[in-house]
């Protein structure tokens, strides 16, 4: 069936959907423009059966939705509408929230209910909430909704009986003055479920010094040791500030400086989103020296150890790392690498991404950004490498969330890759008019073969969990829900340290590296990689650092890249695994 799909970006929902439309057989093409004339002029060159529309923020022209079903998700439960639904349900504490399939008509989030799916929430932020629950049951109601009217021709959604008993509430636009803080009366709970509520967009407009800033990734820390002024800079931890609150301190993991009259969409204002040390440097300066702050819950970088299994957690704002958040995963590795009581290294990745490789917005903001981009692709090299040449441990990277870039090619650095179902990767780097660098032109074809690694970097598309599997991309894919994948994943590693064939697979591990080495050294493709890099990043006419500054800024290029229209897909054959199997 043909399938055309309307969203305002190609995210994560969008590219996921996308996929498994792809992989069921149908014929999926797909138009982000918000122009109605665009719009219109997809849906009569494509002329599908139906329309859906994972991650909708503009209105579908009247002729189209009154001539094919245009299916609208929405992140709310039955009957909720409005722009504001997962804002206000985590203002508003709900113990659970859902999302809607709307067919869409004259009216926003009104249309007819063709399926509902709830889930409890959890006590985090809207962005993460978006990315795991909603994402989940959004593509499974998408891929149920098409299988249904496939079928059946004259599926038009819930019964009569059903609609009857589902209340409508409209939730308005949730504003500035809506989310406004109040240091001194706020409790330091209630100011991180506001700062929490807005993340990723809008954030919480606020007050720092003299600066108006944007507030994003808030984590509340019950203290009884900070004796400060509510609102104040009281430290900072990996590039987070602290601020005094009552009954202890809100971390502010992210900041974006506000133009004068506070439009986050304002192509005049040069800010954007940065880590909130980092964005405070000069007002940090002026003011007051800011002295780190211990704490037990702030921290990018954690480690379990369970089972003589080390457990490296590293949960970057976005999936993005700096050059000095590679540097410290480095160190932790290299740690976890020289003890003795250890015998597998897991990366754990974050909740929400895993790696979406070097970090984009602080190489914008760097004096010299050609350096910065450098320095930050030799510090993840330096890390991948390390990861590649550890030869005292098994490793293991456990792709819990997405991963795009370089980030996808860093778990491929490990002996074993263990994905979660409904991850998507795109390991692929051409869009931001690079040719890429973390030893992908080592492990890529080790992984997948020299055709399909070209394939892979030239055509830039996504990849489900699943389709990895087929191409060897991933050793396993465990179940989508995160405590069984857990589950799985904890017994996995239990059962590779436990194996019989523990020290032949360590063995077999140093031997296939020093037969790859005496082939070709590491150092010759780290070589190769990085003066392709190095060219592009000292030539200021080189794509990247145009499409590196839109990245950052939110500038779309306003049409639909053609690797995305119509196209039939097939699976290869899955090759075995480089280094083995667990016993």
């Amino acid at each position: 069936m043909k399938v055309l799909i309307f969203a305002t970006a190609y995210n994560g929902i969008c590219q996921r959907v996308h996929k498994e439309l792809v992989q069921d057989g149908h014929i999926v093409d797909i138009e982000l423009s918000a122009d109605h004339d665009q719009m219109f002029k997809s849906y009569c060159r494509f002329r599908p059966s139906i329309i859906v529309c994972p991650f909708l923020k503009h209105r579908i022209p009247d002729a189209i939705w009154r001539a094919v079903p245009c299916l609208v998700m929405h992140p709310g439960v039955a009957g909720d509408q409005g722009p504001s639904s997962l804002d206000w349900a985590i203002t508003n504490e709900k113990p659970y929230w859902g999302a809607t399939l709307l067919q869409a008509n004259d009216e926003y989030d009104a249309g007819a209910i063709w399926d509902t799916v709830n889930f409890e929430t959890r006590k985090t932020s809207k962005s993460s909430t978006y990315r795991r629950e909603v994402t989940r049951v959004g593509a499974q109601m998408i891929r149920n909704a098409i299988r249904k009217f496939d079928m059946d021709n004259g599926y038009n959604g819930l019964s009569r009986s059903e609609l009857n008993r589902i209340e409508h509430e409209w939730r308005p636009l949730m504003k500035q003055p809506d989310r406004a803080i109040d240091w001194q009366r706020d409790s330091g709970e209630l100011i991180a479920k506001k700062i929490n509520a807005a993340d990723s967009f809008p954030g919480v407009l606020d007050r720092i010094y003299t600066t108006p800033v944007y507030l994003y990734g808030a984590r509340y820390e019950a203290r009884s040791d900070i004796e400060a002024e509510p609102g104040m800079i009281v430290g900072h931890k990996d590039e987070a500030i602290a601020r005094a609150c009552k009954g202890g301190v809100v971390w502010i993991r992210q900041l974006r400086k506000s133009s004068p009259d506070h439009k986050l969409t304002d192509p005049d204002n040069p800010y954007f989103k940065l880590p909130a040390l980092r964005a405070l440097n000069t007002q940090i300066a002026k003011g007051s020296q800011l002295s780190p702050l211990d704490s037990d819950i702030q921290g990018d970088i954690r480690v379990e150890i369970k089972n003589e299994t080390a457990y490296l957690y590293f949960d970057f704002y976005n999936g993005a790392f700096s050059t000095e958040q590679c540097q410290q995963l480095l160190c932790e590795f290299k740690l976890l690498e020289s003890r003795q009581d250890i015998k597998v290294i897991t990366l754990m990745g974050g909740q929400d991404f895993f790696s979406n490789g070097i970090h984009l917005n602080c190489i914008e903001a760097a004096d010299n950004p050609a350096l910065e981009s450098m320095r930050n692709i030799e510090a993840i090299d330096d890390l991948v490498e390390a990861i590649i040449t550890c030869q005292s441990k098994l490793t293991v990277a456990a792709l819990r969330s997405n991963a795009g870039a370089g980030g996808a090619i860093l778990p491929l650095a490990c002996d074993y890759v263990i994905a979660r179902e409904g991850v998507v990767l795109n390991p692929h780097y051409k869009t931001m008019g690079l040719t890429g660098s973390e030893f992908w032109t080592y492990l890529l074809p080790k992984r997948v073969g020299k055709k399909k690694a070209y394939a892979l970097t030239e055509e830039c598309l996504p990849l489900l969990a699943t389709q990895a599997l087929e191409i060897n991309l991933v050793d396993e894919v465990f179940c989508e829900d995160w405590e069984s994948y857990h589950q799985h994943l904890f017994d996995y590693c239990a059962k590779l340290t436990s194996s019989s064939q523990y020290k032949q697979l360590l063995k077999a591990k140093t031997t296939l590296r020093k037969e790859d080495e005496k082939a070709k050294p590491l150092l010759s493709y780290r070589t190769e990689e990085l003066r392709e890099m190095k060219a592009i990043f000292n030539n200021p006419d080189s794509s990247y650092h145009k499409r590196r500054s839109n990245f950052v800024h939110k500038y779309s290029c306003g049409k639909t890249p053609e690797r995305l229209r119509a196209r039939q897909e097939f699976s290869e054959p899955r090759e075995t695994s480089a280094v083995g199997t667990v016993a």
